[in-house]
């Protein structure tokens, strides 16, 4: 009879613990999703030292072994072998990778690196996991997550990323995270309790605990935890034997729990950080500037009207033909259009200039001014610039020429056709023909100025520059010509 009752006994235990396990289900639609998936950097130091802005890394032995996964604009800092915090704490940007194992930074090193320290560069990421309850949660009852962590006393909260030689061992770093980074399920779910954050040691990973204070949470609620609402965990190195581009998994534990700690639901669901790929190309430096003629009889350029009569220009040649004393729009002013693209990030100028003022056979104009008073220019064998008032213009400074009798010589204006390049335009202010002077640059020592310019790229700015010629009744007989010339500069 003995044996029989402890046969029985048995068979009921059996019985009992088969259906507690039975009871805990599986969250369904569980996830983990990191923000930034991106390994973090960490490899040894060879050599650095105080003043240089180049390092060298070890290639062996450690997470990182060579510069493929540390990128331009990176923040870096130097540790001991002990992994003290940062060398003077301080941090770098890496510059360029100059070669698989070297790394130059934007600044000098203020401090000797240690040989056997650590170069680190830290990716951080806020973690978000998102599931349903296939069970009720009870009040008393919690959320329960767990975040792997490095299996070494004082390390799992240091700021430094992790590594080691396997998943189980290795982990997130908790960083700066606090009860405050948590964000407990604001929807679906409400009237949580003071979230717990317990730090990982040697033996236990990150928990994170989120009470039920009041009211249950029903099954099939959809609920989401955000881990990382300020302050971020510190993914994990690559364990120190890694393929690159191959990811490593860690588990994340979610529980849900009874107000004695029994576990209802619970998942585990997988983060997989990996190297970051690092994307570049580069884009060719552009300019375009095109000079084209205009040959139009008819249009309005700079308030001047076209005709059969108004000289033709091409891209190379401005021919004014036979001029007379007498002053007509259509004869004595014609156009170019220029015409400029560019992909500079700081935009372009376009500059005009000219080998000298135009001389009679091409003799060469000695000065930039006629003499003190002479504004007609009749002395001399070259068609001057004009200084277009009493007010004169200059290469820089524009003035507004309505006296052709009076205040002769060769001009120019600007008229935006697409964009608002122009520096200045025919009619600012009200004006009939605001004019400038071409820089006598070779001759005269002028200083050329911008015609147009943008601080930005463009594409297909055009305006329209209008040139004007009148010369006195005195002026003598003759061929005259000199060489004008665009420049266009882009700022990159």
């Amino acid at each position: 009879m003995k044996k029989v009752g402890l046969l029985v006994f048995f068979v009921v235990l059996v019985f009992l613990v088969s259906a507690k396990a039975a009871s805990a289900a599986n969250f369904t639609s569980a996830s983990a999703t990191l923000v930034n998936a991106r390994f973090s950097y960490r490899a040894g130091v060879l050599t650095g030292t105080s003043g240089n802005s180049v390092i060298t890394i070890d290639a062996s032995g450690n997470a990182d072994n060579d510069t493929n996964h540390l990128f331009p604009g990176d923040v870096v800092c130097f540790t001991d072998t002990l992994e003290n915090g940062c060398i003077g704490n301080k941090t770098y940007t890496v510059a360029n990778i100059p070669s698989t194992t070297s790394v130059s930074l934007t600044s000098p090193l203020t401090d000797d690196l240690l040989t056997d320290g650590y170069v680190i560069a830290s990716a951080s990421a806020a973690l978000t996991l998102t599931f349903t309850t296939a069970d009720v949660i009870p009040i008393n009852g919690d959320l329960y997550i767990t975040i792997p962590t490095l299996n070494t006393a004082n390390r799992t909260n240091d700021g430094i990323p992790d590594t080691a030689a396997t998943t189980a061992t290795n982990g997130f770093d908790q960083g700066k995270i606090v009860l405050g980074d948590v964000t407990a399920p604001a929807s679906n779910c409400t009237q949580w309790g003071t979230i717990v954050v317990t730090a990982g040691d040697a033996t236990n990973d990150l928990r994170i605990q989120i009470p039920k204070a009041t009211a249950t949470c029903t099954a099939s609620s959809a609920l989401t935890v955000i881990i990382g609402s300020t302050h971020n965990l510190i993914n994990p190195a690559p364990l120190t034997t890694h393929t690159q581009g191959v990811a490593d998994s860690y588990q994340i534990n979610i529980k849900s729990r009874d107000g004695s700690g029994n576990t209802i639901d619970q998942s585990d669901v997988s983060v997989a950080p990996v190297e970051g790929v690092f994307v570049s190309a580069t884009v060719d430096e552009t300019l375009s500037l095109t000079i084209a003629g205009i040959s139009a009889n008819s249009g309005d350029y700079c308030g001047v009207t076209r005709s059969s009569s108004t000289p033709d220009t091409t891209a190379t040649a401005i021919s004014w033909g036979t001029i007379s004393s007498t002053y007509a729009a259509a004869t004595h002013n014609t156009d170019q259009l220029v015409t400029v693209s560019t992909n500079a990030k700081s935009g372009y100028s376009v500059y005009i200039e000219e080998n000298d003022q135009m001389g009679k056979d091409g003799n060469t104009c000695t000065g930039t001014t006629p003499s003190a008073g002479d504004f007609t220019f009749t002395a001399g064998t070259c068609i001057r610039d004009s200084v277009c008032q009493v007010s004169n213009c200059s290469e820089s400074t524009e003035t507004d020429w309505t006296n052709m009798s009076t205040y002769v010589g060769l001009g120019f204006s600007m008229e935006d056709t697409s964009g608002t390049d122009a520096t200045f335009e025919w009619d600012d202010g009200g004006a009939a023909f605001k004019a400038r002077q071409i820089a006598d640059v070779t001759q005269g020592g002028e200083t050329r100025a911008s015609i147009m310019y943008n601080t930005g790229p463009v594409s297909g700015s055009a305006a329209n520059v209008c040139f004007r010629i009148a010369i006195s009744n005195l002026q003598p007989a003759g061929y005259y010509y000199n060489k004008v010339r665009y420049t266009a500069i882009p700022i990159f």
